[in-house]
Formats: structure tokens, C-alpha cells, sequence
């Protein structure tokens, strides 16, 4: 948590830089609010800040209508934190405890309840159970405010299994109904909501990434969005993301056919657009590593929707050129991918992968083997370790890295075995310390690339 003087100083100057690392709470009027807020900044005196949102809702404000203290980007939970408690946090955000158990969730971290919940209040404030019903109430109310979805069908997509049980939740965190909030519960299923980032976002570098990656089918790109058709737990959907700058936000339209999958899906498109990255730190601790390697500002990790369909680029894009891998990838979608209702298509699922004989491919036959067998991996699982993956002829640390870095969106994988990252270092001349630039050398890896 920062001094109060430094929030102080970041929420009378409207920095969007802090948005999302601490939130101001006014007691004169019980409201709390993003450093952000376009209201008059009330006197020091009646200020308390709090390092997140829940906090402040469980101390007893409301949040702020103008603001949306819900919209604000992810707090910035890589560095000083107690990784079970982040990896818990991550899970919950995803949804971890909708469908699951607290018990579940401990299973799933390999520790206790009793250690699961001692960690969690130590680094969040709260309880698991808690922090989840804030996050669930918290998507209630974007959907309120930014769909016409009905009450009871924002209920269902923020993940309660009853009405009169969401009524009461929102009711005891926010001090008002979900009616009163929206005095009309509107009709028909369009989602569209907004996420918000921490500026910079260097979102011409985005998208010239992946306009060069596009693959025609699944993805639609254009000078100021990017979206795609999904699969998430057996259900379909897409996106569309749509860039706000001078909002620092993205306008997300979402269609999907589950809504009570709509948690995952949000948090899923915040981590392939790089959302909830603190890009001024990360540039800064990366200067310190390479004083002398120009940076570019605001720059993103570009994720990809699922670690198996990383791995099928990854497999795919060895030791071709990018181009030569954006056809195979198109061919192999054309082939294998399932219709949607207007003709667009799902990447296709492991066990169509397995099946076919992959025989429209025109490569070597081991190389269409160690395909087969990356599948196999995935047939009827979700998740498999990426570094059994090396277990397989044909795949090599480099498939597995670049997966890890763009399928998990893992901050610290530095790809010095690739060709581009090799042909940066001897270009730029300068002296590095690799080991220094942990735990941002993803990022490094991105910043090597731009040299080019």
C-alpha cells in the first residue's frame, strides 16, 4: 500500500497511472472511489484510502455511481504478495468459487482451509468466501449499469443460483437493491461492458503484433479492436474489445452461451488483452536491468485464448516464418474448426485434432505426429503441465516457452533461444542483465522484438 501522502498526491492530480492500486473513501458522504474521479476532491481530513475495493465496501462505503470503483483495472499482484494468496486471488477472479468449494479451492492450492483463509486475510483483508461474493456483487452491478440483461439473468451470469440470494448480497454491500440501482430491468441478452487498464497502452504495437497473426475464421482485427470466436469449459462465445483511449478502457461486447461462464470469460479477455499490467513499473525495473535498451512505452504481452491452442501455434510456427505459420494455422481452423450459426468457426478442439490424419497438412509425417500426439495430451483434459509437453518428439523448450508466455501469459519467460531475440541482442550491442530483468522477462522479450 502506498503512503497516504503519495495517495494523496495521485488522487488530487487525477494520475490514471494509480487507478486500481488504491481506492479513496470519503466519510463525510460514505462513498468510495477510484484516485481518478472526475468528482471534487474532498478535503484531506475526511479521507481514508484502502488498498482495494472489497475493503472499503466491507468498511462500510458505497461505491462511488459516477466513478464505478468496479471498473477499475486489477490491482498489481506480481511483486510483494504471498504467491498462494495470489494464485487463490487469480482462481477466484476466474470463478473459482461459483461452481467449487472453499474446500475445493484449498485442495486445488495443496493446503488447508485453515491456511488457505490465515493467508488470504493476511495479504487481501477478507476471507476467500468474501473476497468472492464482493467480486460476483461487483460483476451484478457492471451488468446492471452496462447491459440490458434482466435482473434475473444478471444474477445467473454473476454467478448465484438464486435470486432472493443475490438480492440480499447486493443489498447488505452496497445499501440498495439491484432495482434501485437500475430502475428499469431492461430486456433482451446484449453484454457489453468495460474494462479498464493502467495507462500507457501501447495499443498501435498490439495490434500490428496481431494483425500479423490473425488468423481469418476465429479473429477480426481493425485499426481499433480485436475479437474472436471462443471456447470456454465446453461452451461457445466471442468478443469483440474495442480500444477507448482517452477513457483508458476497452468497450467489451460479449455473446456466449452459457452465462453462468461469463466470470472466466471476463477474466480470460483481461489476460489476452494484458489488462491488469502495471506497464511504468515494469518499464522502470526493466531500465535498470538495461539502461541502455530503448523502450517502448506502454508495451503488452498479447495472450492467446487457451494454452492448447498456443501450443498448436507454437508447434505450428517452428522454424517457419510467421506468414508461412498464419496459413498452416487458417488451413488447420478451415479443416477442423467447428461452425458458428454465421459461418465463422471455434479453434479446433483437441480430439478433432487427434482423429484426423491431418493428411491436408504437407509436411513430414513425424512432424504430423508430434501433432497427434500434443493433442492426445489434451483429449478429455482441460490442463496439462506445459513441460510434459517436452516429452514429446518434436517439441522442444522454445514451443513450450512461447505457449507459457502467450498461453498463460507468464511475466518472466525469456525467449533467448529464438531467432529474433538472438538477431536483437547482437543489433543492439548493449549489455543486459537477463537475470535482473526477472520477473518482467516476457516483457523483455516483447521490448528485443521491437528492435528489429
Amino acid at each position: 500500500m502506498y503512503t497516504p501522502e503519495v495517495c494523496s498526491q495521485a488522487r488530487n492530480s487525477r494520475d490514471a497511472r494509480f487507478d486500481g492500486l488504491f481506492f479513496v473513501a470519503v466519510k463525510s458522504t460514505g462513498i468510495y472511489c477510484r484516485p481518478i474521479c472526475p468528482a471534487p476532491a474532498a478535503k484531506e481530513e475526511n479521507v481514508e484510502y484502502f488498498q482495494f475495493a472489497h475493503n472499503a465496501a466491507q468498511a462500510g462505503f458505497r461505491p462511488c455511481i459516477r466513478c464505478r470503483p468496479d471498473s477499475a483495472p486489477g490491482s498489481y499482484a506480481w511483486l510483494g504478495t504471498e504467491t498462494t494468496a495470489v494464485r487463490a486471488k487469480k482462481l477466484i477472479d476466474e470463478g473459482a468459487l461459483i461452481r467449487h468449494s472453499t474446500e475445493d479451492l484449498a485442495d486445488r492450492l495443496g493446503i488447508s482451509v485453515r491456511y488457505l483463509n490465515k493467508v488470504f486475510n493476511q495479504y487481501f483483508g477478507t476471507s476467500p468466501k468474501q473476497y468472492a461474493l464482493y467480486k460476483q456483487c461487483d460483476l451484478a452491478k457492471q451488468l446492471l449499469q452496462q447491459s440490458d440483461l434482466p435482473v434475473t439473468q444478471v444474477a445467473f451470469a454473476a454467478g448465484f443460483n438464486s435470486l432472493r440470494r443475490f438480492n440480499d448480497a447486493f443489498q447488505k454491500l452496497y445499501q440498495l437493491s439491484p432495482s434501485q440501482l437500475r430502475k428499469d430491468a431492461g430486456s433482451g441478452s446484449a453484454i457489453a461492458i468495460y474494462l479498464s487498464y493502467r495507462p500507457p497502452y501501447n495499443w498501435d504495437k498490439m495490434q500490428q503484433f496481431l494483425a500479423m497473426r490473425i488468423v481469418p475464421g476465429i479473429e477480426w482485427l481493425t485499426e481499433n479492436s480485436y475479437g474472436r470466436t471462443v471456447m470456454i469449459q465446453g461452451e461457445t462465445g466471442r468478443f469483440t474489445a474495442t480500444i477507448e483511449p482517452e477513457k483508458h478502457r476497452f468497450k467489451v461486447t460479449i455473446a456466449l452461451s452459457d452465462l453462468s461462464l461469463l466470470v472466466p470469460m471476463i477474466a480470460q479477455i483481461r489476460r489476452v488483452l494484458d489488462l491488469d499490467a502495471d506497464t511504468c513499473f515494469i518499464e522502470s525495473h526493466l531500465h535498470e536491468a538495461a539502461p541502455d535498451l530503448p523502450l517502448q512505452e506502454g508495451l503488452r504481452l498479447p495472450g492467446i485464448w487457451s494454452e492448447f491452442e498456443a501450443g498448436m501455434r507454437a508447434i505450428l510456427g517452428q522454424q517457419i516464418s510467421v506468414q508461412a505459420a498464419r496459413n498452416l494455422l487458417a488451413l488447420l481452423v478451415e479443416t477442423l474448426g467447428e461452425v458458428a450459426e454465421d459461418g465463422m468457426r471455434y479453434f479446433p478442439k483437441p480430439k478433432a485434432v487427434f482423429d484426423s490424419d491431418l493428411a491436408f497438412f504437407k509436411m513430414p509425417e513425424r512432424r504430423k505426429a508430434a501433432i497427434k500426439a500434443f493433442a492426445e495430451q489434451y483429449v478429455g483434459s482441460q490442463h496439462v503441465e506445459l513441460d510434459n509437453w517436452l516429452n514429446i518428439k518434436g517439441i522442444g523448450p522454445w514451443t513450450v516457452d512461447y505457449a507459457k508466455m502467450r498461453g498463460l501469459s507468464h511475466p518472466d519467460i525469456y525467449l533467448g533461444g529464438d531467432l529474433g531475440v538472438k538477431k536483437a541482442m547482437e543489433k543492439s550491442l548493449k549489455t543486459i542483465d537477463i537475470e535482473k530483468c526477472a520477473p518482467f522477462r516476457s516483457y523483455l522479450t516483447f521490448q528485443l522484438w521491437q528492435q528489429l
